[in-house]
């Protein structure tokens, strides 16, 4: 299917609008040429179509990777598919031309594989590039909402915190941003080469003295 088609049958879906406003909010802004773009899951191609069709007007290149091989949706120069999982790392390094301009991240939502990832992959991201995390808000997956997941709003919620533990010990290495469009991404801008180890942050909700506010309200 071509791109045009990919784009119009899938126009209307969550992913679609989300991709497309970072697009237009962030890529089409920067004037980078040849920009180089690694998508990590591919899926039903509606992410892959849209930032192929961004490449192709900018004469850049797309790498996508998935463990499933998707590599009949598109046959494009401008499109490189390499069919392995986001964590076989030698076989990247072997088929991507570091570095990137941009890294989109929406394979496995858990924070512990999104921590992973990010980590790796981050001295692989130029100077000023964007690393974008889906997947990282829960509420539409509350129990009262229309798409009801347990599962789902647990990891989201723990990879929305796990970026928050990341941010609270590199504040002057990355900008990160949020969007609560659907189910959420973050945009997280690469100042400097240096990226400190995620600490957890300690809350001071269940401390003594706010424990004590709560209740002082309750009885007033």
């Amino acid at each position: 299917m071509s791109i045009k088609k990919f784009i119009k049958k899938y126009q209307n879906v969550s992913t679609f609008e989300k991709i497309n406003t970072i697009i237009n909010d962030k890529l089409k802004k920067n004037k980078i040429k040849n920009i180089k773009i690694l998508e990590f899951g591919v899926d039903k191609g509606i992410s892959t179509a849209l930032f192929l069709d961004f490449c192709n007007k900018r004469n850049g290149k797309l790498y996508s990777v998935d463990s499933i091989d998707y590599s009949h949706h598109f046959n494009e120069k401008n499109w490189k598919f390499i069919n392995c999982r986001d964590d076989d790392f030698m076989l990247i390094k072997k088929n991507v031309a570091f570095p990137v301009d941009i890294i989109f991240l929406d394979t496995e939502h858990t924070a512990k594989h999104v921590e992973k990832i990010f980590y790796y992959y981050y001295k692989f991201l130029k100077k000023d590039g964007l690393f974008i995390i889906d997947d990282i808000s829960w509420i539409p997956y509350l129990k009262i909402k229309d798409r009801n997941n347990e599962w789902i709003e647990n990891n989201n919620k723990e990879t929305f915190f796990k970026i928050i533990d990341i941010l609270s010990v590199n504040e002057k290495n990355i900008k990160v941003e949020f969007l609560f469009l659907h189910s959420g991404l973050t945009i997280i801008r690469k100042l400097k080469n240096t990226l400190n180890k995620s600490q957890k942050v300690i809350s001071r909700e269940y401390s003594f003295k706010n424990i004590l506010k709560k209740l002082i309200n309750k009885l007033v």
